[in-house]
């Protein structure tokens, strides 16, 4: 992958645990919902390590 950020991004995804990947294909909007929650925080807190372009 030649975009950074988007490698970052796919990382996080590949890193996630079971129960997030299985828990977002449920069809119960609850259990969705959380796990969609953990991977966006997931997702948010590898962002902030990232290094942004203006440092």
């Amino acid at each position: 992958m030649n975009n950074p950020l988007a490698a970052t991004i796919l990382q996080v995804i590949e890193r996630a645990p079971k129960w997030v990947r299985h828990d977002l294909e449920s069809k119960e909007e609850v259990i969705r919902a959380r796990a969609e929650e953990t991977l966006a925080a997931m997702i948010a807190a590898a962002l902030a390590e990232y290094p942004s372009s203006g440092t």
